[in-house]
């Protein structure tokens, strides 16, 4: 494997019509109980905001899969989570989401940095994936 197939930097934002905390609050929301597939149906994602606080799918049964870690959270301007994410194979993320206060509101800024044996369709398909999330934050306030 080549070092350019084996990294993956995505940057994405989305601007929203609500002030920083409350932007935040729906980033947690969205990043964990409120998180959704494109189709509708629950990842079935919690969120314990606080640090080392789990990201994981919870489904059910003592079936589960560990997402990561808050690395950092800082209400309401930061979150840093940390882990192997959706990828059950070598690989090691960073999530960092930024709030900024913006003249009509806030611009939340997702950047996804990931170094590991990546797998193509993950490559692939990140970044609508997390599309998907910010322009659910969005939706919120719409």
């Amino acid at each position: 494997m080549k070092l350019e197939e084996m990294t993956l930097d995505v940057e994405q934002y989305v601007d929203i019509k609500a002030d920083p905390e409350k932007a935040f609050a729906a980033v947690l929301h969205r990043f964990g109980k409120g998180n959704t597939k494109p189709d509708g149906e629950s990842l079935e994602l919690d969120l314990e905001p606080k640090p080392g606080g789990r990201w994981y799918r919870d489904r059910g049964n003592g079936v589960g899969h560990l997402w990561g870690f808050v690395q950092v959270i800082k209400p309401p301007t930061l979150l840093e989570l940390s882990g192997p994410m959706f990828m059950s194979y070598p690989a090691n993320n960073h999530l960092e989401i930024k709030v900024e206060k913006t003249s009509g509101g806030s611009r939340v800024t997702l950047r996804h940095r990931a170094i590991g044996m990546l797998d193509p369709a993950h490559r692939k398909s990140v970044g609508t994936g997390w599309k998907h999330m910010l322009d659910s934050v969005k939706k919120d306030f719409e």
